[in-house]
């Protein structure tokens, strides 16, 4: 923790509280204060505690943010991440039940047009446009790090632009844009799970079926199984839709240096994406509804 920390928790009374690192935080560092409060440094906390105090009960409430920190109050429960690895079927399908509902929810919240929120009072910049000029750039400043081959990256281009008529358009919700169990916190009540959602920093206003193309990268499985359920309707054409939403993250996941276990994972995915057929196109040639 720094210096520059430290002074801000001295300023708010909290320069007592037992200091815990916690895991999770791939662009940044948390600790817990005495497990009443967490400091997250990193990431967009004007812009995250300005969500939070549209989703309370989903999100942390923040009570106090600088340009490069925040201060939220401490969620108990246990990363759904960690869950997954103990929980039988059935309780895998209902933790997911759960948390399908939670972003279900998360997709009620509408803004005026699409876009990222540019700062904590939620204007909205511009959004990449199309998927496969989005792609092209991103590969033209893949890290290093990235162990893609030159047919790799031939094969995952073709698919953006054989995916670019599927991305819909016009939507303009809230979007969480890293809903997976790393970033999930959940905790029995009475026999119900109650979920929140952790780590704003990749959200914005568009389409819900990022969400899910975000939940699809892990396959079929129980949890997935529940999410779907526990999300309820969906648009139709929502399955390819959703995968053509997720490339513009594993895209920008190129862009910057891989990071372990994530990297493994999503490495995978993307040679997926490249190296395999993509969604048949609908009949009408036009793009899917949005969500």
């Amino acid at each position: 923790m720094s210096a520059p920390h430290l002074e801000w928790l001295r300023e708010l009374g909290l320069d007592g509280l037992r200091r815990r690192a916690l895991p999770g935080g791939y662009r940044g560092a948390v600790w817990s204060l005495d497990d009443r409060y967490v400091l997250k440094a990193g990431g967009r906390p004007a812009v995250e505690a300005a969500l939070a105090r549209l989703v309370p009960g989903i999100a942390p409430e923040v009570i106090a943010v600088t340009e490069d920190a925040s201060v939220s109050v401490f969620v108990p429960g246990t990363s759904v991440e960690v869950l997954l690895a103990e929980l039988p079927a059935a309780d895998a399908r209902e933790l997911g039940h759960a948390a399908g509902r939670t972003l279900a929810r998360i997709g009620e919240v509408r803004f005026e047009r699409p876009g990222w929120f540019a700062d904590g009072e939620l204007r909205l910049a511009e959004l990449p446009g199309d998927l496969a000029e989005f792609v092209r750039d991103c590969l033209s400043r893949r890290h290093p790090g990235w162990p893609l081959t030159a047919a790799e990256e031939r094969g995952l281009l073709a698919r953006a632009r054989e995916w670019a008529p599927l991305v819909p358009s016009g939507a303009a919700r809230l979007v969480h844009s890293d809903f997976n169990p790393k970033n999930l916190i959940a905790a029995r009540t009475g026999d119900r799970w109650r979920v929140t959602v952790l780590d704003w920093e990749f959200a914005h206003s568009g389409s819900p079926l990022t969400d899910l193309g975000n939940v699809l990268r892990s396959g079929d499985s129980p949890f997935t199984e529940g999410v779907l359920a526990g999300y309820g309707p969906r648009p139709q054409g929502w399955r390819e839709a959703a995968r053509a939403l997720d490339l513009f993250a594993l895209a920008d996941f190129l862009t910057r240096p891989p990071r372990e276990p994530l990297a493994s994972r999503l490495l995978g995915v993307v040679r997926t994406a490249a190296g395999t057929p993509g969604p048949a196109r609908r009949s009408s040639g036009g793009r899917s509804a949005p969500g």
